[in-house]
């Protein structure tokens, strides 16, 4: 299963990076191959000053070695041999009109002292995060995910959304980090789903990913905006900020076991503003985003 997800995960990041490539169509993407020195390595692939992307990489590692301390805790377990590969990427769009967009997808295995398999689960996703509200843009990209859902079980949709609602929750500032998508973990072969059955679903969601984004990136890239849109987005890029630093659990982690910087924050937008306590006007557009951030609801 790891051969077989990793051998995936390589094909997905060539595919989403010609895809993105081509919506930009000034800029390529900056490869970047880098080794652990504990075990594995990846290929790190970052688009930097675009036509139409200010800033986004697309990602890939496989790790493997002695579990650190850290996750032998979060686990529960003693001293342990671990496996893990995944894809993650982060788009920061130039234009304050075009979403921030998250997704990853990722493997895990644990192993005894002979070597078998004891631990293996998947998890992942794909979240919006968009400056100003476009509620086609949102009922498409959730529409996207609830199809790719639905072709392995109809329950996952509202499952793995509220998920995300709750996951991606800025609790210190009491509002969503953007309007959602799905968010699953631990994903393990219980009685109705086997290992492949979790590969095939979330192969499907990750598929599905540039159908879900490209066309809403199409859609505002070209519109007009002034320089108070570009503050509103500045603005708001801190918010997401604030989340990936204070409260995401892999980029916590990444931080606590001495991973490689460079990819854990290559999430993080170039122009940021904090400005002090500030509000969006009453009865304006920014203020529609914020309410619908404050009390999250469902597209579909």
């Amino acid at each position: 299963m790891k051969d077989k997800f990793y051998a995936y995960i390589q094909k997905l990041q060539d595919q989403i990076c010609a895809g993105l490539e081509a919506v930009d169509g000034t800029t390529k993407f900056r490869e970047d191959l880098w080794k652990r020195p504990e075990g594995g390595g990846g290929r790190t692939r970052v688009i930097e000053n675009g036509n139409v992307f200010e800033k986004g990489g697309v990602n890939i590692s496989a790790v493997h070695g002695k579990l650190p301390e850290a996750m032998q805790k979060m686990f529960g377990v003693g001293e342990a041999d671990f496996f893990a590969c995944g894809l993650s990427l982060v788009l920061h769009p130039k234009n304050p009109m075009a979403p921030t967009v998250h997704a990853n997808w990722r493997y895990f295995e644990m192993y005894d002292e002979s070597g078998k398999v004891i631990e293996q689960w998947f998890g992942g996703g794909q979240d919006l995060t968009p400056y100003y509200l476009f509620e086609e843009d949102a009922k498409h990209f959730h529409q996207t995910c609830k199809t790719a859902c639905d072709k392995h079980n109809p329950e996952f949709y509202p499952k793995y959304k509220k998920q995300c609602d709750a996951y991606f929750w800025n609790a210190h500032r009491n509002e969503a980090r953007g309007i959602g998508g799905l968010f699953f973990d631990y994903c393990k072969a219980n009685e109705q789903m086997s290992m492949e059955d979790w590969y095939n679903f979330v192969t499907e969601v990750a598929n599905s990913f540039l159908e879900a984004y490209v066309p809403i990136v199409e859609r505002r890239k070209n519109l007009e905006y002034s320089p108070e849109n570009r503050t509103w987005q500045e603005i708001r890029r801190g918010r997401y900020v604030e989340f990936n630093l204070v409260h995401d659990k892999g980029t916590l982690f990444g931080l606590k076991t001495n991973g490689r910087i460079e990819s854990i924050l290559m999430s993080l937008p170039p122009h940021v503003q904090w400005v002090y306590d500030h509000h969006a006007e009453t009865g304006s557009i920014e203020e529609k985003l914020v309410n619908v951030l404050e009390n999250p609801i469902d597209w579909i």
